[in-house]
């Protein structure tokens, strides 16, 4: 495991998103950007990649399984609603602490 990699795992951040009008979910480009922008923000240094193929729904508990890729090694990531107040959804990123294989 890279230095940078051991850094982001595990790792819990905290995000709120914006709703956009298509709907009460977030985006799958959207959350990628926002999950990469917290987890830089916990950690110091972005990742090199978070790929998230779903929507993550608005409703409080919702989740939606994330990958992170950085310096060739992946992990899951598990993104979880926190609700939505006032147009904007809240989430919670936990990094799984091993890698996938």
């Amino acid at each position: 495991m890279t230095t940078r990699a051991a850094a982001l795992a595990p790792v819990l951040a905290a995000a709120a998103l914006a709703l956009t009008s298509c709907g009460a979910e977030v985006p799958t480009d959207e959350l990628s950007e926002q999950v990469t922008s917290s987890l830089a923000e916990q950690v110091g240094q972005e990742p090199d990649e978070v790929d998230c193929p779903d929507p993550l729904p608005a409703e409080e508990g919702s989740e939606v399984r994330c990958t992170l890729t950085d310096g060739g090694t992946s992990y899951g990531v598990t993104v979880t609603s926190a609700g939505e107040q006032d147009g904007e959804v809240s989430f919670e990123v936990l990094v799984d602490e091993q890698p996938q294989e």
